[in-house]
C-alpha cells in the first residue's frame, strides 16, 4: 500500500514538472507571437505612412503645352515614327465637327495633358478598409479608376476603352500607374496619332510648395506603332477644395453642312498646311520629318547647318 502511494505521488510530481515546462514553453511562444505581431504592426504603420492620399479637387496649372492649339506640323520634341508622320499628314482638324466626333471622349494619353480640371477620390473596401481604387475624373472625359487591389490587367484581346485599364502600386509615397487597353486617339490635337497598342507608365507625386498642394502627373508613353522612343510629359495640378467638376451633357448638332458620307482629310502628299509651323517660325521644312532627333539639344546644330532663320512672334491662338 505504501509503495502505491509513493508511486502516485511521484507521478503527480512528474506531471507538475511537465506542466510547468509546457507552460513556460507556451508563455515563450506567446511572447514570440506578440513580438512578431508588433513587428508586423510597425511595418504596416510604416507602409501606411509612406502612402499618399491623392484625393481632392485639382485644377490644372495652365501652361503653354496644355492649353494652346498647336500648328499643323508642330511635331518638334515628339519621337514620331515614319508611319506616324504620314498618318499626321492626312489630318484635317475639321473632322472633329463630324457627328461621330462631337461627343467623343479623349483617351487617357491626351486627357492627362489637356486643359481639363481633375477630381480624385478613394474607393474603400467596407470590410478591410483597404483602398480598392483611386477614381479619377476629368471635365469632358470619362471616369477612370486606378485599381489598387492587385488585380491583373485583362488579356490583349479584351475591349479597349477611352480611359484604358489602370493599376497602381506604391513606390514610397509616389504612385506608379500602368495603363493599357486604350482606344486609338492622338497625343496632340494636331493629328499626332496614338495607336491602340500604346501603354502608359505614370507617376503621381503630391507635394507642397509655398504653402500650396500640388499634384505632378508624369506620363511616359510607349507606342511601338507611332513612337520610336518613349514620350515623356508631365502636368501640374494645384489643390482647390472649392472646385466643381460639373456634368458635361453633349448634344450632337450640325456644325458644318457636308455631303453625306464625307470625311474631312487630306490625301498623302496633298496637304499644303503641314509646313505652316516651320514656315511661320523661319525653320527648315526638314524638321517635319526628323522625329526623335528634334528632342535633343544637339538638334540646333542641324538647324544651323540647314540655315534656320530667326523666328517671328507667334500670333494669338485660342
Amino acid at each position: 500500500m505504501g509503495h502505491g502511494v509513493a508511486a502516485t505521488m511521484n507521478r503527480i510530481k512528474n506531471a507538475r514538472v511537465a506542466n510547468a515546462a509546457r507552460g513556460g514553453s507556451m508563455r515563450k511562444i506567446h511572447r514570440l507571437r506578440l513580438a512578431a505581431a508588433s513587428l508586423v504592426a510597425i511595418a504596416g504603420c510604416g507602409a501606411a505612412s509612406a502612402q499618399m492620399d491623392f484625393s481632392g479637387e485639382w485644377p490644372v496649372v495652365q501652361a503653354q503645352d496644355n492649353i494652346d492649339n498647336p500648328h499643323l506640323g508642330e511635331y518638334v520634341g515628339i519621337p514620331l515614327s515614319r508611319e506616324a508622320i504620314r498618318r499626321a499628314e492626312i489630318w484635317d482638324a475639321s473632322i472633329q465637327s463630324l457627328p461621330e466626333w462631337q461627343c467623343r471622349p479623349h483617351s487617357a494619353a491626351y486627357i492627362k495633358r489637356g486643359p481639363s480640371n481633375l477630381r480624385v477620390w478613394k474607393e474603400i473596401d467596407p470590410a478591410s478598409r483597404q483602398i480598392i481604387a483611386f477614381q479619377t475624373e476629368w471635365l469632358r472625359s470619362t471616369n477612370t479608376p486606378i485599381y489598387m487591389d492587385g488585380r491583373p490587367h485583362p488579356p490583349e484581346y479584351a475591349a479597349h476603352t477611352w480611359g484604358g485599364f489602370s493599376t497602381g502600386a506604391w513606390e514610397g509615397d509616389r504612385l506608379r500607374v500602368s495603363t493599357t487597353h486604350m482606344k486609338e486617339d492622338y497625343y496632340r490635337r494636331n493629328g499626332v496619332p496614338q495607336s491602340d497598342t500604346a501603354r502608359l507608365t505614370e507617376y503621381l507625386i503630391r507635394r507642397r510648395f509655398q504653402n500650396e498642394d500640388y499634384l505632378t502627373w508624369v506620363i511616359v508613353a510607349y507606342d511601338s506603332v507611332y513612337l520610336t522612343e518613349p514620350l515623356i510629359r508631365s502636368t501640374e495640378y494645384r489643390l482647390n477644395l472649392a472646385q466643381q467638376v460639373p456634368p458635361y451633357p453633349c448634344t450632337i448638332v450640325t456644325e458644318v453642312v457636308r455631303p453625306e458620307g464625307y470625311v474631312p482629310s487630306w490625301l498623302p502628299g496633298k496637304n499644303d498646311q503641314i509646313y505652316s509651323f516651320s514656315d511661320f517660325y523661319g525653320l527648315p521644312r526638314e524638321l517635319y520629318f526628323d522625329g526623335a532627333e528634334t528632342m535633343y539639344p544637339e538638334y540646333h546644330k542641324k538647324l544651323e547647318r540647314l540655315g534656320a532663320t530667326a523666328g517671328r512672334q507667334a500670333p494669338g491662338r485660342e
